[in-house]
């Protein structure tokens, strides 16, 4: 007899603990093959296709697009085998093993354990109760005890009903098979609550005004912010520079005929030489340990803004890149953020955070750290002003550089001195010339 494996959402890794569906690729009735993917999810990292490790029919799918699973809630159900292979009296076939390759790259899970037979009739895909089984040849068990752990419920809409009206999934007695929570069973706790007496309720007010659920990747910005400001007593320290020489410098490279470089990578390139110099700030902090943990190579991430939120891709061991790969490195991050196609170890492991929000036309602000990291350089839009040159009164182009940094790492003459050099180095970028 044919088996009928449950998939369920994977660990994707990286702390993560839902996703939310984009897009099914498969439908019911769907023949997949082993490690074919079935459905599109974004975490509140990337987007990703999530393979399934077995290979059958698929006779449901848990969830709607645009729903969000927890991670192990189920996520489609696949009949795997043939009526040909049952094995003597009617015992179903061998449990089918599957590939074990959930998510490459972000970890692999053995397959689901669990097995369930067949029924008569496949489960819908909307999760609604199939029909009523042929009567078994033996008798009927007896009521098992309640499962330990997660409560069963037919489908994670289902949970999100009792979640979202405040019904207790342990108080209720499921009518669906092995005691099953149903979206009936839910809905008649719901009637009895709306037919109690209106002193045994408290009426709650609900603001006038749109509420936008906080997930996915503004969910995790949120959550990650909240944090670095109850835990990093953040400090921040400015200078405006004359980046007048810096441009020239640019377009002398890019006049040259070679590959073009970036402003951002130079100046990638100008935070990685005052990391050299100043290395407290490319650090985090053990508060278990209560120690100040300095870190050897530079993982540079920078802020992108997309469609999808603000995001923190890191240019790995940018210490080690010249002008010309910093670039590249930059082109390749940016574009996949925009379509959202970064990996989790894209956006994770930064040592320190280049913001440039002069492309959103400002000159100066006070970012919070992205945690755990130690300093964030900030650099707003480059505007001619009047600005004294070489003793003379002159229109140059001026930047206003900003560095907020952890406290705890460094004092104000660490920070200080950083910001100033890299002021120095965006006035004359022959200071560079000291690292190459």
């Amino acid at each position: 007899m044919a088996q009928v494996l449950e998939f369920k959402l994977p660990d994707l890794g990286e702390g993560l603990t839902e996703a939310e569906i984009v897009r099914w690729l498969v439908a019911v009735g769907d023949v997949v093959a082993v490690d074919q993917p079935v459905v599109e999810v974004e975490t509140a990292k990337a987007m990703v296709e999530v393979p399934c490790p077995y290979g059958g029919v698929v006779t449901a799918r848990y969830g709607e697009e645009g729903t969000e699973l927890p991670v192990g809630a189920p996520l489609i159900t696949v009949a795997v085998g043939s009526p040909d292979s049952a094995g003597p009296a009617g015992e179903p076939a061998a449990e089918a093993e599957g590939s074990g390759n959930v998510l490459v790259g972000y970890g692999t899970q053995a397959p689901a354990r669990r097995r369930r037979r067949v029924r008569t009739q496949l489960t819908v895909a909307n999760g609604t109760a199939p029909a009523a089984p042929a009567p078994a040849p033996e008798p009927p068990a007896p009521v098992p005890p309640a499962p330990q752990g997660p409560i069963p419920v037919i489908s994670p809409l289902v949970r999100k009903l009792a979640r979202d009206n405040g019904v207790d999934l342990h108080a209720l007695r499921g009518t669906g098979p092995d005691g099953l929570i149903l979206r009936a069973d839910v809905e008649a706790a719901l009637r009895v609550e709306t037919t109690a007496p209106p002193a045994a309720t408290t009426p709650v007010a609900h603001p006038e005004g749109t509420r936008i659920p906080l997930k996915g990747v503004r969910g995790a910005v949120a959550e990650k912010l909240s944090r670095s400001r109850r835990e990093i007593p953040d400090a921040t320290c400015w200078v405006d520079a004359d980046a007048t020489e810096l441009l020239r410098a640019r377009a002398a490279m890019n006049a040259a005929g070679a590959p073009k470089i970036s402003l951002v990578a130079l100046l990638a390139r100008i935070c990685a030489a005052a990391l050299a110099r100043f290395p407290e700030l490319n650090s985090y902090v053990d508060t278990e340990a209560r120690e100040v943990v300095q870190l050897p190579g530079v993982h540079l991430g920078f802020a992108a803004q997309t469609e999808r939120g603000l995001v923190v891709p890191v240019v790995r061991d940018a210490h080690t890149r010249d002008a010309e790969s910093l670039t590249a490195e930059f082109a390749r991050l940016t574009e996949a953020a925009r379509a959202g196609r970064l990996t989790p170890g894209e956006l994770t492991g930064g040592t320190f955070t280049l913001n440039n929000y002069g492309v959103f036309g400002v000159d100066g602000s006070t970012p919070i750290i992205n945690h755990p990291e130690a300093a964030m350089l900030g650099v707003g839009r480059i505007v001619p002003k009047p600005w004294v040159h070489e003793g003379e009164l002159a229109v140059r182009q001026v930047v206003q550089l900003s560095l907020t940094f952890d406290h705890r790492v460094c004092d104000g003459g660490t920070a200080g001195g950083f910001l100033r050099y890299v002021a120095d180095c965006v006035e004359q970028p022959a200071v560079l010339l000291r690292t190459l």
